[in-house]
């Protein structure tokens, strides 16, 4: 069985053919392309044209909310519509899904070598997962567990209320809704919310930002220039706003992996978190994440593990695909 599948993300949109044989899954004429400001049509349909063969179905892993069949993207303007790209690729069936619920129906296709643990716990645990990614928006998952097998789904839970836990996050909290009108999570935990992290930070010291960083943001893109500078430690206040976010999304992690009962662990998605490892592993990421008061105990004993495979969504996209067809 071969399926296009792809991860279509806010800037970029990861493409596939995906060849199932038994329940192996291979993945052929991997590309990555600038999503369209405009419909997605024209880029699937090239892709296609340049794929060796028909495909039997199309699975979407798209950035926001999926109702019966459409999805009106987050952080991009335009709707996905399943029936419409369905007759416009001439193919038997096309699914969407939420692109965070095609990360978790992608995890049991990862090895050891693919992930990376921030908190070892119970290699053997099990029970409900969750998946966090932080990318250009904050996605957030589920995985429930029904004693034999997981069963992934979506939630929009990036965009829910952000909760301080010092003066500090108070002081952040009130910047951002003075900002945007509601302080989320994904306001803050996101390629953007890594770019409003510095550029409170900044104006929380009573500083004014240095070339560097308003020459990226002219360019668009701000976020790996502060990481990078972080990173590097080129900048003070850069490598304390890398804490900062690491802090934040410990905390972060820690909520959902309470609130879905994640016995069974945490992953964690995305593209920022892999480039910033060093920063997670340092400890602010894992003080927080278990900082829970009296459930504290229980997250010592949740395993956290990092994402570095960057098709992860694509298995999952292909996995999803294997189940519609045999059940």
């Amino acid at each position: 069985m071969r399926m296009l599948v792809a991860d279509v993300g806010a800037t970029k949109t990861l493409l596939a053919i995906a060849t199932l044989e038994g329940e192996h899954i291979a993945l052929e004429a991997l590309r990555r392309e600038p999503t369209p400001r405009q419909a997605l049509e024209a880029l699937l349909g090239d892709f296609l044209k340049r794929s060796d063969g028909a495909v039997e179905c199309v699975v979407l892993g798209v950035p926001g909310p999926v109702r019966e069949g459409r999805c009106k993207a987050t952080n991009l303007p335009w709707t996905v519509d399943a029936v419409a790209l369905r007759e416009h690729l001439a193919v038997a069936h096309v699914w969407l899904i939420n692109d965070l619920e095609a990360v978790a129906w992608g995890l049991d296709d990862l090895g050891p070598d693919q992930l990376h643990n921030l908190n070892a716990a119970d290699a053997r645990a099990r029970g409900h997962r969750a998946v966090i990614a932080p990318g250009t928006g904050l996605g957030e998952a589920g995985l429930y567990w029904d004693g034999a097998r997981h069963h992934p789904f979506a939630t929009e839970g990036g965009h829910t209320d952000f909760a301080p836990g010092t003066a500090l996050h108070t002081r952040l909290q009130d910047y951002i809704r003075g900002r945007f009108g509601h302080a989320s999570w994904e306001r803050v935990l996101s390629g953007r919310g890594l770019v409003n992290l510095y550029e409170f930070m900044l104006a929380d010291r009573g500083l004014t930002a240095p070339d560097w960083f308003a020459q990226a943001r002219a360019q668009g893109d701000a976020a790996p220039a502060v990481s990078g500078a972080g990173l590097e430690r080129r900048c003070p206040v850069a490598a304390d706003t890398l804490r900062l976010f690491a802090g934040l999304l410990g905390a972060e992690t820690g909520n959902l992996a309470l609130k879905l009962d994640a016995q069974g662990g945490v992953y964690i998605g995305g593209g920022i978190a892999p480039r910033i490892l060093p920063v997670l592993e340092a400890g602010d990421f894992l003080q927080a994440f278990r900082s829970k008061g009296r459930m504290s105990h229980l997250l010592e004993r949740i395993p956290v593990r990092l994402i570095l495979e960057p098709a992860t969504p694509l298995y999952g996209a292909a996995r999803y695909a294997q189940r519609m067809l045999h059940h």
